[in-house]
């Protein structure tokens, strides 16, 4: 708790000197769209729901397009899933496995991710794929809903996305991302340098920046 000031200064250093483009949209999207279907035999009264939230539901993705890079979109991910750690700057946000085997990812394993504000992320693996992974958030969350790590072949290069569906966790985590903002302004530098920090880490650079979308659904 003592240190997290410290890790919002540094949070807002980086974001103030960041040189890669970040293209930013925001619009309101279809109220059909929707988040993927949880396994029946992961869900439990420790899940916090999408519909244990509050406020609006935010439907956001991050990517960036690398050129250069020589590792294949399954060895980005076993990597990534293996350690999230490689790819998370440590400012941000630290991964912490609190049940599974360290070093390899399944379905049911759960991390803590400790972040520079008076919270903490508990969050589940809720779904693999050769080159993807999905988490959803726990009691206890900033938010309530599901992120999706996931890497595909590009043209030349490689293409990165993480993909979100969320709900403010409760009101006092509405007030901070929907009001104040400060919440919202973290977790976007935390996901952004995520991909830029796989970038550098797989050899490669930024074709185009990171891009950011936001579809906020409405009904």
């Amino acid at each position: 708790m003592l240190g997290w000031p410290l890790g919002l200064a540094r949070v807002a250093w980086r974001y103030m000197w960041r040189t890669t483009p970040m293209r930013r949209t925001e619009t309101v999207g279809d109220s059909s769209e929707r988040p993927w279907t949880i396994p029946d035999d992961l869900v439990d009264d420790d899940l916090q729901r999408i519909e244990d939230g509050v406020g609006p539901l935010v439907h956001r993705r991050y990517s960036v397009r690398v050129a250069g890079a020589s590792s294949s979109p399954e060895e980005v991910i076993g990597r990534f899933s293996g350690d999230p750690n490689c790819g998370a700057p440590a400012e941000v946000a630290v991964f912490v496995k609190v049940r599974g085997t360290d070093g390899l990812m399944c379905p049911g394993d759960e991390f803590l991710i400790r972040m520079p504000g008076p919270w903490d992320g508990p969050v589940r693996v809720v779904g693999m794929g050769p080159a993807s992974f999905r988490l959803a958030t726990l009691r206890g969350h900033l938010e309530a809903g599901q992120i999706e790590f996931r890497c595909r072949a590009d043209g030349e290069g490689l293409l990165f996305e993480i993909e979100s569906w969320a709900r403010s966790g409760d009101r006092l985590s509405h007030l901070l991302y929907t009001r104040l903002r400060l919440a919202k302004e973290i977790q976007l530098n935390l996901w952004v340098e995520t991909c830029l920090r796989l970038t550098r880490d797989l050899g490669g650079r930024p074709r185009g920046g990171v891009r950011v979308e936001t579809h906020r659904v409405s009904g």
